[in-house]
């Protein structure tokens, strides 16, 4: 891989991961209702599921997708069901109080269970997996050993995907401190419930 070509994957690899998703959106809302520190176990939670699915994919996992759809189509319909019910959830949760307070979880949200709903966020969806599978491989020289250097297009995705998770998380909280009025934030979850309903409906439309 060319200095260039690795220049151009981060660039395009930054503008992808800052554009809206299910991630960014999960990252934002727990900053919201936990606070930017507290939502680290969030992003640590989507981040674990991001590479786990990039280096699937660079393994060869998205042929074996390719080649037995019902198992795409398992895989797509549990991150639909998943994304849907969320949004179900904070359509349903519509106004809850935000917390503005110090560094302590609430009780009933243990760091852990922030990591199992960031990685059941980024681990439900396969999209990625077959976009990974499209996306990588124009980066990589097939003249040279390939396994370095889809480690390196890994980590570099990694890199720049945790960047947008702390200005999405960044952004969240200061959104926060407009959302204490009940009616503006439910407003707001209501908004948010409907996109993530919204991303659950569109991954139907995946095909391999």
């Amino acid at each position: 891989m060319t200095l260039y070509a690795w220049w151009l994957f981060v660039v395009a690899v930054f503008l992808l991961c800052g554009t809206p998703g299910p991630n960014m959106l999960h990252v934002m809302t727990r900053s919201i209702a936990f606070g930017a520190r507290r939502s680290v176990a969030a992003m640590a939670g989507c981040l674990t599921a991001l590479v786990i699915v990039l280096a699937a994919s660079a393994a060869g996992v998205s042929a074996l997708l390719a080649a037995w759809p019902r198992v795409f189509d398992a895989l797509r319909y549990a991150g639909v069901a998943y994304l849907i019910c969320l949004g179900i959830k904070a359509w349903r949760g519509a106004g809850s109080p935000i917390d503005l307070g110090g560094d302590a979880l609430p009780q009933s949200w243990s760091a852990r269970r922030l990591f199992r709903g960031g990685f059941a966020i980024g681990i439900s969806n396969p999209k990625l997996l077959l976009f990974a599978a499209a996306f990588l491989p124009q980066f990589v020289d097939r003249a040279s050993p390939q396994a370095p250097q889809f480690a390196i297009l890994v980590v570099t995705f990694a890199v720049v995907e945790s960047f947008w998770y702390g200005v999405y998380a960044a952004g969240g909280r200061t959104l926060a401190r407009s959302l204490t009025q009940p009616a503006l934030r439910r407003a707001f979850d209501r908004v948010t419930g409907a996109i993530f309903i919204g991303f659950g409906l569109a991954l139907l439309r995946v095909r391999t």
